[in-house]
């Protein structure tokens, strides 16, 4: 029997081997993360492997889809079930973007800790929000359901074995290999032509809705290598010739522990695809909406820490739209801040906002750690509170790593390889599409990352009550009352 987690790892591997055939410079990508990651390891020794091995590190992916329907986003949740993963989180990019992305979008990925440590690859997955007046008037939408109602992306076997997967908790040794060999080959890019009428009105709405509703397919958008220093492959591939993205979206650059998510990505390529044109004439041209990204990935943070971030990124957007640089020397308004001001900016508002020690994000509540037992001490009574435990040395804490994503970096990223920024009506009704409808859609539970997170401290927590003997639970850190 090939289990969810040896199917999920394999899946990974085949999609990584494809899309490196199809975007060769994804390769380059990888090639740099695994160099500087080895520099990195070298450098720090055990200290690089904080936030996970170098071997989960090295193998450590994230895909990104898009599908066009409720009814392709239910296909694509039992897909990825069979393999240990689920829908976790709601992003609704409409509103994170200043651009045209009419889309919501959740994240597939394992949630049980020992699953996340075997193979923690996850799958960003972005549906069409076709009744959103912002972006499709009533004739569009009823055109672009009719496009997208006729096509199918993913054959009946390859569902008929997930779904036997998931039920049953694996696949054959033969069946698993067909259903690997279908599930990518799904999410190749496809040879056929590109209507070039009905994809050039979608693109002047938007290019991710182009993308999604322009084709009879669907494809990987993007595949994300995680690095352990991201500034110093940002730079690398500059200087390997490789066009990348203005800025690293995300936390800034700092002398603090790493928090959250930081992104990049090199620019869409121009990729050759087959067109036809009304006249029925297929000709070869190009479009530009695959991109090749990287990701350093830090501490998951609390809801106290995630509204500390949020705080200070948008008094950092404050700060740099009225023209100044935030401690550094004043910027006129007409200018434009390059990454790099921006980057000292927020550094600066981190540093005297932000604790600079793991042991103060656990005392704050600001950050997720598990903890475990450094002292039994037998014969010795423990404390019973968390504090003390920490303080004198009867207790460890480990962070733990964040496996999400950020809104506002994914729309970051997302609009940095725009060709367009589409079209956008500001004062029409917005579609009412939230967390409950996409768990509607899904046909299984959305799950809350906070309470994933929550859950595995939580485990950890009663571990170490265990192995101490304390008669009550520890209850963990609390965050400080407002002001």
């Amino acid at each position: 029997m090939v289990d969810a987690t040896a199917l999920r790892a394999a899946f990974a591997r085949r999609l990584s081997a494809m899309y490196g055939a199809e975007v060769p410079a994804y390769n380059t990508m990888v090639e740099v993360a695994q160099e500087v990651n080895r520099e990195v390891l070298a450098r720090m020794g055990a200290g690089a492997e904080r936030l996970g091995s170098i071997g989960r590190v090295t193998a450590e992916r994230h895909g990104a889809i898009r599908v066009g329907t409720p009814a392709e986003l239910a296909q694509v949740a039992r897909i990825f079930g069979a393999m240990g993963m689920y829908p976790v989180g709601y992003y609704d990019l409409r509103e994170a973007a200043s651009s045209s992305v009419p889309v919501v979008s959740t994240a597939f990925r394992p949630v049980d800790e020992a699953e996340l440590a075997a193979n923690p690859f996850r799958v960003f997955t972005s549906m069409l929000v076709t009744g959103d007046r912002r972006f499709f008037g009533a004739d569009l939408e009823r055109r672009l359901g009719e496009f997208l109602g006729a096509r199918r992306l993913f054959p009946p076997r390859l569902l008929e074995l997930a779904d036997r997967a998931e039920a049953e908790g694996g696949l054959d040794e033969e069946a698993a290999e067909e259903f690997l060999t279908l599930a990518t080959g799904a999410f190749e890019l496809s040879a056929e032509p590109v209507s070039r009428g009905w994809y050039a009105e979608l693109e002047r709405v938007s290019a991710v809705a182009a993308d999604i509703g322009g084709v009879t397919s669907t494809h990987v958008n993007h595949l994300t290598p995680r690095v352990l220093d991201i500034d110093a492959l940002y730079a690398r591939m500059s200087e390997r010739g490789i066009t990348m993205i203005d800025a690293i979206q995300g936390p800034p650059r700092w002398d603090g522990p790493d928090l959250l998510l930081r992104q990049t990505s090199f620019r869409a390529l121009a990729e050759p695809r087959m067109f036809r044109e009304d006249d029925g004439r297929v000709v070869q041209d190009d479009l530009r909406v695959r991109f090749g990204e990287v990701e350093a990935r830090g501490i998951a943070v609390t809801p106290a820490g995630r509204a500390l971030y949020d705080a200070l990124s948008a008094e950092l957007s404050d700060t740099l739209s009225a023209g100044l640089s935030a401690g550094l020397d004043g910027v006129p308004a007409a200018q434009r801040v390059t990454a790099e001001e921006r980057n000292a900016a927020g550094a600066k508002l981190w540093a005297d906002r932000v604790p600079r020690t793991e042991a103060e994000l656990v005392a704050g509540d600001l950050a997720y750690f598990t903890f475990h037992v450094l002292d039994a001490r037998p014969g010795a009574v423990p404390p019973a509170d968390l504090a003390t435990l920490l303080a004198d040395g009867w207790v460890g804490a480990r962070p733990i790593v964040y496996e999400d994503f950020l809104p506002r970096s994914a729309a970051g990223i997302f609009q940095s390889n725009l060709t367009s920024d589409g079209a956008k009506d500001v004062t029409a009704a917005g579609a009412d599409f939230g967390a409950d409808a996409l768990a509607g859609v899904l046909g299984r539970p959305l799950h809350d990352p906070y309470e994933l997170y929550a859950s595995i401290r939580a485990a950890s927590l009663a571990r170490v009550r265990d192995e101490l003997g304390l008669p009550q639970e520890i209850a963990p850190p609390a965050a400080p009352s407002p002001g």
